[in-house]
């Protein structure tokens, strides 16, 4: 889009707010709202903020930043009233100058993109997200509550969530998503909605404005729409399994005619497990990622790959004209900037380096002979840093930020006296 499509849009629409969207380091949307009469000021480049905005409350920063819009990313958000309209535009985040600044998500995916480009690759993404729908109390704050008990791929009136996720499917087609399928997941309260793949840069703005969406949507039905990854014991955990198609001379590098995978999407895929416990920081980077990634709620465990079971990091889904990869292991509380970053780098690097997968996982194969991705929070940060190739894809700054911010959270979660110590010990001890 021009500038002059975008005032023409405002003009014509009635569009009386439009939000800057940027995205900080753990993939939370932050925003500052405008007035059409300060548009002028955006496209010039002038809206700054503080640089703690970007890494939070823990790590302070008086580096003045700057908003750079997408244009292409201006979009109308339909939920908003019909009069005085709300829109939002992505905006990049950079120094004064217009250089891009090194610790923005955006940015080092941009920078992973343009790197595979560089050789003949391109990346297209599409995920599947999951997410709870759960009841929020008499102040309208979220809960773990649903009264519903449908399961996998139920209908109503056994599913209550029926409506709400109907008029988020609506709401998202007409903010231009192209949505494949959506139905009731593994857990009760648990939903998934899937929408066409895209350039892997798009799809990552995609995710942004999809969880925002539901969020706000999820709202309207006094209901509160939440991603983290394992809210509650005993069901299965949400994940956003996302699959990957990479061209090269526009040629698909997974699809072979006789057998599942071809060589170079083998050594894609052996790029993947040898990084992955480090990829997991980024890809499952809290701590309750970890309660998630455990045998038997169909959730991946081992670092293994293959074309069948819920068990593996990375699955080959073969079709009769088309072959794509499945990440199984990253989760909603990701920031998928980084998450796809760094995958697309691994991949690329397996190529580069002819890795191989090992073994196709079977059905019926003992999980004991594959080895475990971390089972912490704090584990992975750890092989995060053990891993030179992951953090020179993410900057040597980023990564001590992160890893820091990261170390703090898992540091905190420890000081906690739980519910479950006081079940277990308080009277037997």
């Amino acid at each position: 889009m021009t500038q002059d499509e975008i005032f023409d849009l405002i003009d014509a629409e009635g569009v009386e707010f439009i939000r800057l969207q940027f995205t900080d380091v753990f993939g939370r949307l932050k925003n500052i709202a405008v007035t059409p009469s300060q548009m002028e000021k955006v496209f010039l480049n002038r809206y700054s903020f503080e640089g703690s905005a970007v890494f939070g409350e823990r790590y302070y920063s008086e580096e003045k930043l700057y908003l750079f819009p997408d244009l292409n990313t201006f979009m109308i958000l339909p939920w908003r009233p019909q009069q005085g309209k709300v829109a939002k535009i992505v905006c990049d985040i950079c120094y004064e100058d217009g250089m891009p600044f090194e610790c923005d998500s955006r940015y080092i995916l941009q920078k992973a993109l343009k790197k595979a480009a560089s050789k003949g690759y391109e990346v297209c993404v599409d995920p599947e997200c999951e997410f709870f729908l759960f009841h929020t109390d008499e102040n309208g704050l979220p809960t773990t509550t649903t009264h519903e008990m449908a399961g996998y791929m139920d209908v109503g009136p056994v599913d209550f969530g029926e409506n709400a996720r109907r008029d988020i499917v609506l709401m998202l087609e007409e903010m231009g998503f192209d949505i494949e399928s959506s139905h009731h997941e593994h857990a009760p309260a648990q939903h998934e909605i899937n929408f066409k793949e895209a350039e892997a840069l798009k799809a990552a703005d995609n995710i942004q404005t999809f969880r925002f969406a539901v969020r706000s949507i999820a709202k309207r039905f006094g209901l509160y729409a939440t991603f983290m990854p394992k809210p509650v014991n005993g069901v299965a955990g949400s994940g956003m399994h996302t699959n990957i198609r990479i061209k090269k001379n526009g040629k698909n590098i997974f699809r072979s005619d006789d057998e599942l995978t071809t060589q170079e999407g083998l050594n894609f895929i052996g790029g993947i497990l040898a990084h992955s416990k480090a990829l997991v920081a980024l890809a499952n980077p809290i701590v309750n990622s970890y309660k998630r990634l455990i045998n038997g709620y169909n959730a991946p465990s081992i670092i293994a790959w293959g074309d069948k079971g819920e068990k593996t990091l990375v699955k080959v889904n073969k079709k009769l004209h088309d072959t794509k990869i499945e990440l199984r292991f990253p989760d909603g509380s990701c920031n998928p900037y980084l998450m796809l970053a760094t995958c697309i780098e691994a991949g690329i690097d397996g190529i580069e380096k002819g890795l191989m997968p090992g073994d196709k996982f079977e059905r019926n194969d003992s999980i004991d002979k594959y080895d475990k991705l971390p089972e912490n929070l704090k584990d992975a940060i750890c092989c995060l840093n053990a891993d030179s190739f992951v953090k020179e894809t993410l900057g040597a700054e980023f990564t001590s930020i992160f890893s820091e911010i990261k170390t703090n959270e898992w540091n905190d979660y420890m000081m906690e006296v739980s519910e479950w110590e006081l079940r277990r010990y308080l009277t037997k001890i």
